[in-house]
């Protein structure tokens, strides 16, 4: 008998030899219908595995990531499956097909260029494949064995893939009626289990990324279990579709980038409004929450960054440049600038914490196909901040930064998920400081009540990390605000404090920070306001729209007296009829449209329009003044 450990800590006994599916059967029949692989011994395996032995043992549905990686990655197999069927007449060989981020794709080796609209007849054929609710077998053989099957085939593709296996490594086939391919697995049990089936599109794709090899075409897609998650999922991908921020970026003239300088945006008046307001929102909370502001620069040399390690652990990500025959980095990250104003004083328990913030520009070189609009840029803002504590003070700190965070980000109506991830493989330091450290911010999470999820192996090299994954208007989640633990440093840096004691200790560095990038965050905001921002930080707050030439006097002395209190507002006084220019101001989202004529001028009042509303209300103007001051004052998310 063997004994399994489940995730609950209760342990039941099985015997040996019988098919994890039928385990999962016994423990529940509910559950079973959901389940579509397990993790024994943290790896995935297929339901139709035997049980060999004592194993922990958890249960994948489609809510966890290998449970979707599982169907998605059957889903690929279907997708080839249905290609070898439609095109039996045409040359055809496979290459890969794995699952990805939010799907899956295979690449092909097709005499026939598809195009978008083959992809209908290749999608009919899949859900015909699931229909057929075709079992999932998997048999493991010789080297000898898949390279004869294979060359019988003429998938020379695949030949390569087992050629380049090590001599030891296990050679697995999965069959699906009259489909094999070549795989590692793991999968579901059956082609019935891919409920939802979309394709979504096709590009070339060079065999194993090289320029030098043949080009491929790649066939995009995604799965989900149910019919009514995948039309929400299209629904979801339509909707970023028209909240693309580049695409906004250029109709509300907010930035924009250029080919003397990819990957380093620019930013246009209306940009610079809004990352001016966020930043002295981002001032204005860290006063409150006791951190003092510093500046360091962007330029440091060799010698800093090689006592950080950035020199031989960051260096492929760096831009260097020599000053009187020395090496300098520009920074990448602001660690080290922060721990030389550290350094400047001697300081005392009673100095801590000292929670040191900064706007800092940092440069990172990002390969030239990764970048993505302000997503992924090689020049940001980050908006660090560095917290210098005693051992005993870790983890009130955390929570008072998770406080921040928790203000700062339900400003912008935005929940988030919390991320615990753990040491990675090039990591600095003894296991037990790293123990330690990451204990320290379990604990933190642990006793907030704060749900979590463990992310192994993804810190960074010097700390473990929280990770802070915000949800969008529309569902998507952004990895934004980070609290890395860092014992390492101040060791490098040979950081101290004097105690009560009055002897030297060992201070302990707190990284982290809220909105990660500002040009980053820009443009989450740009996609989750879907570029109508809320009033505060909205780049133009009101328009006065006289009806006619006449009305243009009132319209200016209305703009003269918002100017002065503060407001950001323009007149629109063209020679154009009103509605086309009430349509033109909600075309920019501008927030209020106010409408002045003949009977307003008499009564000192606005026809005040909101942004995304048909509907206009007459208002005295010190009254919409009292109202949009409010709105400002409050931060408001709704006009």
């Amino acid at each position: 008998m063997a004994k399994l450990t489940m995730k609950d800590g209760s342990v039941r006994e099985v015997a040996e030899g019988t098919l994890f599916q039928d385990f999962v059967k016994s423990v529940s029949n509910s559950l079973a219908k959901k389940v579509l692989a397990v993790k024994v011994d943290g790896k995935t395996r297929d339901l139709m595995a035997p049980i060999t032995g004592d194993a922990t043992v958890g249960f994948l549905t489609f809510e966890e990531p290998d449970g979707r990686w599982a169907l998605r990655h059957t889903a690929s197999h279907i997708l080839a499956q249905a290609v070898k069927r439609l095109y039996k007449d045409a040359k055809v060989q496979l290459a890969i097909g794995p699952a990805i981020e939010n799907g899956f794709y295979y690449d092909f080796d097709l005499e026939k260029q598809l195009t978008e609209s083959d992809l209908a007849d290749i999608e009919k054929e899949m859900k015909k494949i699931v229909k057929e609710n075709l079992p999932l077998v998997r048999k493991e053989v010789s080297r000898e064995e898949a390279l004869a099957f294979f060359r019988e085939k003429g998938e020379s593709y695949k030949v390569q893939l087992i050629e380049d296996l090590p001599e030891d490594a296990t050679i697995s086939m999965y069959t699906q009626g009259e489909f094999t391919d070549l795989c590692a697995g793991p999968h579901v049990v059956s082609t019935g289990k891919v409920k939802a089936i979309k394709l979504q599109s096709v590009a070339g794709a060079y065999w194993r990324g090289d320029e030098h090899n043949k080009m491929l075409q790649r066939i995009y897609g995604t799965a989900f279990t149910k019919q009514e998650d995948l039309d929400a999922y299209l629904h979801m991908l339509e909707e970023a579709a028209k909240r693309d921020h580049r695409k906004l970026g250029r109709e509300l003239d907010l930035f924009s980038l250029h080919e003397e300088g990819p990957g380093f945006p620019f930013f246009h008046p209306n940009g610079m409004i809004i990352r001016n307001e966020l930043l002295n929102y981002w001032r204005e909370v860290h006063r409150r929450y006791g951190y003092q502001e510093i500046m360091t620069p962007i330029i440091l040399n060799r010698k800093l960054w090689e006592q950080s390690g950035h020199w031989a652990h960051y260096a492929e990500n760096m831009y260097f440049t020599k000053i009187d025959d020395e090496d300098y980095a520009v920074k990448p990250m602001n660690c080290p600038g922060g721990m030389l104003v550290y350094k400047t004083h001697q300081h005392s328990y009673r100095d801590l914490p000292l929670r040191l913030g900064e706007l800092g520009l940092v440069h990172r070189h990002e390969l030239s196909g990764a970048l993505h609009g302000l997503f992924r840029v090689r020049n940001f803002t980050q908006d660090d901040a560095h917290l210098f504590v005693t051992p005993d003070q870790i983890e009130e700190e955390i929570q008072h930064t998770i406080d921040l965070f928790d203000e700062v980000y339900s400003t912008f109506g935005l929940s988030y998920v919390a991320e615990l991830s753990t040491r990675p493989d090039d990591s600095m330091g003894s296991d037990e400081i790293w123990e330690k450290a990451t204990n320290a911010l379990r604990n933190a999470l642990e006793h907030r009540g704060l749900n979590y999820v463990v992310n192994e192996g993804d810190g960074a090299f010097y700390g473990p990390k929280i990770d802070f994954h915000l949800k969008d208007s529309i569902g998507r989640t952004w990895q934004c605000g980070t609290i890395q633990l860092d014992m390492l440093m101040p060791e490098k840096f040979d950081l101290t404090y004097v105690g009560e004691d009055g002897e030297k200790h060992r201070t302990v560095m707190l990284h982290r920070v809220v909105y990660g990038s500002i040009e980053r965050f820009i443009g989450i905001l740009i996609e989750n306001y879907a570029g109508a921002f809320p009033v505060w930080f909205a780049p133009v707050q009101a328009k006065i729209l006289p009806i006619s030439e006449r009305h243009a006097a009132y319209a200016h002395e209305i703009k003269d007296k918002l100017f002065k209190l503060g407001l950001r507002v323009e007149v629109d006084d063209r020679s154009e009829k009103v509605g086309y220019k009430i349509r033109e101001a909600q075309v920019k989202k501008v927030p209020y449209t106010l409408v002045v004529g003949d009977q307003e001028m008499a009564d000192g009042t606005a026809m005040v329009r909101k942004h995304g509303e048909k509907d206009s209300q007459a208002m005295k103007l010190d009254d919409f003044i009292r109202y949009i001051q409010e709105k400002i004052r409050t931060k408001s998310q709704e006009y």
